[in-house]
């Protein structure tokens, strides 16, 4: 006695078994076949995004291992920055609620607050450790996208004041300034910068030295330039100078506290 037929379509009796796979072949696929074709094609997807990323990080893989130890050395520097941000509101806080020291303290950090905002809208002058990146261009090879790549860079270091000079003025870099080109010149917030560039950047001078230095980072950018020279130099008190004038806003104004 022979066992029923298992497929959709009834077997024949004494049919071959090439015809079998032939007829197997070629049948319309069903919900379970279109199943399976589908993770098979999600599988290939995500196979060769992998392959992708792993190819994607080769900078690191055959970076020398100097030049791990400094990459390393800039991700450890930005943890204890974050953290010591943490202990000192954890400080202020507890200040805060301590009803003897209430009035004093928080005269005392809307003072300090003041002077940070100055530092930060570029209306205060500041001094402090930090470096000073001078670009050497004379055959004017660099544009504004190697002097914003530095910028960024400076900032996810911890910069906490910036200036940039050159041939043409002195422009403090705050969150809102913008870096373009003009001819063969570098604008920083329409200010025309003509080489050799000189950015300062008050922070701890290690931290960023190593970002401006990390393998195909800024450094080894304007390295590879015709004629152009990178020069990062580290000092424990550099001063950033240039000021900016406060903007009245045209619209905004305070909304009032909200209720309890």
């Amino acid at each position: 006695m022979t066992d029923p037929p298992t497929s959709d379509q009834p077997a024949v009796a004494g049919e071959s078994l090439h015809r079998r796979l032939t007829r197997a072949l070629f049948a319309r696929p069903g919900p379970a076949q279109l199943g399976v074709a589908a993770l098979c094609g999600l599988l290939a997807f995500a196979l060769v995004t992998q392959v992708r990323t792993t190819a994607g990080s080769g900078t690191l893989a055959s970076a020398r291992p100097d030049d791990l130890v400094s990459i390393l050395a800039d991700l450890s520097g930005r943890a204890d920055r974050l953290r010591s941000q943490v202990a000192d509101l954890q400080r202020s806080a507890a200040l805060l609620r301590n009803g003897s020291t209430r009035d004093s303290a928080a005269l005392a950090q809307a003072r300090a607050r003041a002077q940070t905002l100055g530092i930060l809208t570029g209306t205060l002058a500041a001094r402090g450790p930090g470096v000073v990146l001078t670009i050497e261009d004379p055959r004017l090879q660099i544009h504004s996208d190697v002097v914003l790549n530095a910028i960024e860079e400076l900032r996810d270091a911890g910069a906490e004041a910036m200036q940039i000079a050159g041939t043409g003025g002195a422009v403090r870099v705050i969150t809102s300034t913008s870096v373009g080109d003009l001819g063969s010149r570098v604008t920083v917030d329409g200010v025309a910068l003509t080489a050799p560039l000189r950015l300062v950047a008050i922070g701890d001078p290690r931290t960023l030295a190593t970002a401006l230095g990390i393998p195909g980072g800024v450094v080894d950018t304007v390295d590879a330039a015709a004629g152009a020279h990178a020069i990062v130099t580290t000092s424990p008190s550099v001063t950033v100078a240039a000021l900016r004038a406060l903007a009245k806003p045209r619209y905004a104004s305070p909304a009032p506290a909200p209720t309890p």
